[in-house]
């Protein structure tokens, strides 16, 4: 397995995992979000290729606004973080993390950072798993008002 930072030869690819984890983006969008990381000092992904076909990434960012259960500034975040399910269960999502957290470390980072949907049960055992502790739960509500 190999891990390729964000490139201009691997924008396709990395599109298509993360349409694989957001379905209901657009690859046009989601393409045009992934130019924009390449020249972001605040903002990374990470690859994992197995033989010739990428199979998982994470997206990651610098925080420096609130972030949830924080206590120092800048937080390094995850943004998303995939693997194909045929490739899951085999230590690639872990590795993902691993780099992640040195990435912050490089970026003056003292805290790692994530969410997960209430109901993505799988998500918040995978974030137990490689060593996140849950901070709180919350629902969110909005209301439409017109005038």
């Amino acid at each position: 397995m190999k891990i390729e930072t964000i490139s201009k030869h691997n924008l396709e690819a990395l599109t298509e995992l993360m349409l694989q984890l957001w379905p209901d983006c657009i690859f046009k969008e989601e393409f045009a979000n992934c130019e924009r990381i390449l020249s972001s000092e605040k903002e990374i992904c990470f690859l994992a290729k197995d033989h010739d076909k990428y199979v998982a990434f994470i997206q990651l960012s610098i925080r420096t606004e609130y972030v949830e259960g924080a206590t120092s500034s800048p937080v390094t975040y995850i943004e998303g973080i995939y693997v194909n399910p045929a490739f899951q269960r085999l230590g690639i999502g872990n590795k993902l993390i691993q780099i992640g957290e040195q990435w912050g470390i490089q970026k003056g980072c003292k805290q790692y950072a994530s969410d997960a949907e209430l109901i993505n049960k799988n998500s918040i055992e995978f974030h137990k798993k490689v060593g996140f502790k849950e901070v709180n739960r919350t629902v969110s509500f909005i209301k439409n008002i017109t005038s």
